[in-house]
């Protein structure tokens, strides 16, 4: 028992008092830096293994709905809000010189809309409610979740479904709900680590962006007429 209690003391000094060795610290804190570096790596490197046909196809959809001249919506809860935020802006303001600004709407960002049908229906309905109101056969609808079972995503998918837009799902873990939903893609991050998965979609996004501009090279005519003097 006194060998139990001595190693929880020097896991945990603060709980007894006192403080830890600061290079002991250091030492520790370098190490987990190097492990999460590692983790991060790992789980890049085997999502793209596995599943780099299915980005190619998912650029390949979206690229077809802006061809057939739709509009690309995205929602996300959290973080994933964020990260729906950061890919509608993509389109909407490309970074790189010749690409051009492709429609997007992000459904996080109106907070009005968002609280009015929150309070007023159950935050289950706050992007169905948009998609039913702007979302149009040939658009397309991107959700992320690093579960995939964020209920409102789910309503908003199986409504874009019936309407005729083309589902695009980001998930983590098993896909949750999400992978069984019967999206037109769903590509999952197989981690259970929340900061992994984030991480994982942010580099599938900007290689959708990219790949989408690269697929749609040939129909952009004259880049003067695209983009801003």
């Amino acid at each position: 028992m006194s060998d139990n209690k001595s190693k929880l003391k020097d896991l945990y000094p603060f709980l007894h008092g006192e403080k830890q060795d600061p290079d002991a610290l250091n030492k520790a804190l370098i190490s987990s830096v190097t492990r999460k570096v590692e983790d991060h790596h790992k789980v890049m490197l085997g999502f793209f293994a596995k599943n780099s046909q299915a980005v190619v196809d998912t650029a390949a959809a979206i690229a077809d709905v802006y061809r057939q001249n739709g509009r690309l919506f995205t929602m996300g809860n959290g973080g994933s809000s964020c990260d729906a935020s950061h890919l509608s802006v993509e389109f909407l303001h490309p970074v790189t010189a010749g690409r051009q600004a492709l429609s997007a709407v992000d459904l996080t960002c109106d907070t009005t809309m968002l609280t009015a049908v929150g309070n007023d229906v159950g935050f289950s309905n706050i992007f169905v409610r948009q998609i039913i109101a702007q979302g149009r056969s040939g658009d397309g609808l991107v959700g992320l979740s690093t579960s995939g079972n964020s209920d409102n995503l789910i309503k908003a998918f199986r409504k874009a479904k019936k309407m005729g837009l083309t589902t695009i799902g980001m998930a983590g873990m098993n896909g949750g709900e999400m992978a069984e939903a019967g999206l037109d893609h769903c590509l999952i991050v197989e981690t259970d680590s929340i900061h992994r998965i984030q991480e994982c979609h942010v580099a599938i996004y900007h290689i959708l962006w990219d790949l989408v501009h690269t697929l749609l090279a040939d129909d952009r005519g004259d880049l003067a007429l695209t983009t801003a003097e």
